[in-house]
């Protein structure tokens, strides 16, 4: 360094070089592993954010689920009419009373005729009704909205709407008698041999535009290119709808299945507006007969064990058909491959 004279005569303090500064200022931490601070690593730091993301829905999940359900079990070992301490332990015998009651045996069989008559008669029409409507036909938006306004409809609003057309001499009868075929009107919901078969066509009505809306969403991800392959190859429509629509339609299929099944299982307030699970408890399921001995007869130790088996029928089923049918959608997914990180 060398001092330069400045215009008054004295003598200005010297610059430092280039190479001076570059000497005293302060050196960069090495990037290696010795010098920098150990944080979270990416493993870890997933691992973090999973947790953040998902401890609301755990919380909320423990409050609303898990903590009613042992509050069920701990009021169904007691006989207890919903007022004062539980102080009558009665253990095991709620459970026993209810698996002994022929009309509880009589729910839990009409649960499962819904299941099976849902799935029977929703899937193929559901699927026939989506076919039509996927292919380019006049009038495919209204006919969409039109089978799909039922399902948007309130339970209460299309329960009275049944209700007053089913009535005797309503709009169902008198549209009966003016194409001839009076003869087979009859007491529609007040009939026990009828009842339950006239519900199931009212939730038919009601519940099938779910299907055709799903089933019309997943006909979407199919590609174009396997229809025009199927069509130079000759095959007609049935056969391409057989041999690739319906098995690539699969994933949709059993996920309505799923969504069918646990909803059929949990009803109640359809039936309720038009039966109230009458007559002679020929339409009652398990959420009615729950409610019927809860709310009007005040047993609510015993309807705790009736909600505690409907959720126990409920939990085996769902864990049965995602082991059994859901599964096969896991196995034929594709597996994310994991990146290895380089160490720097």
């Amino acid at each position: 360094m060398t001092a330069r004279p400045t215009s008054t005569g004295t003598t200005a303090p010297p610059r430092p070089a280039a190479g001076d500064d570059a000497a005293r200022s302060p050196r960069p931490a090495p990037s290696g592993p010795r010098g920098t601070r150990r944080g979270l690593s990416p493993a870890a730091r997933k691992r973090a954010e999973i947790a953040f993301f998902v401890a609301p829905a755990l919380a909320l999940m423990a409050v609303f689920i898990a903590l009613p359900v042992l509050q069920a079990v701990r009021y169904s070992l007691y006989r207890w009419n919903g007022l004062g301490p539980l102080d009558e332990f009665v253990g095991l015998e709620n459970y026993a009373s209810a698996l002994d009651n022929d009309v509880f045996r009589d729910a839990v069989a009409n649960n499962f005729l819904v299941i099976a008559v849902s799935i029977a008669v929703q899937l193929p029409l559901g699927l026939l009704v989506a076919l039509l409507l996927n292919r380019e036909i006049r009038g495919r938006g209204f006919l969409r909205v039109v089978i799909f306004m039922p399902y948007v409809l309130a339970e209460v609003v299309a329960g009275v709407i049944w209700v007053l057309l089913l009535q005797p001499r309503g709009l169902v009868d008198e549209l009966f008698e003016a194409v001839g075929l009076g003869g087979i009107t009859q007491l529609w919901l007040g009939d026990p041999d009828v009842a339950l078969w006239t519900v199931m066509a009212v939730l038919t009505w009601k519940y099938l535009g779910l299907a055709v809306i799903l089933f019309l969403a997943g006909l979407q991800g199919v590609p174009e290119d396997v229809y025009e392959a199927a069509q130079l190859d000759g095959a007609s429509w049935w056969q391409v709808q057989r041999r690739i629509t319906i098995p690539l339609l699969g994933p949709t299929i059993r996920t309505w299945g799923f969504l069918s099944m646990i909803g059929s299982l949990q009803l109640f307030d359809m039936v309720w507006i038009l039966t109230g699970g009458g007559p002679a408890n020929s339409t009652v399921t398990m959420a009615i007969y729950l409610i019927n001995q809860g709310t009007d007869r005040g047993l609510y130790g015993y309807a705790s064990a009736v909600a505690v088996l409907l959720f126990g029928i409920s939990l085996v089923l769902a864990v049965v058909y995602n082991t059994l049918v859901l599964s096969k959608d896991r196995e034929d997914s594709p597996r994310p491959r994991r990146r290895k990180v380089a160490a720097r």
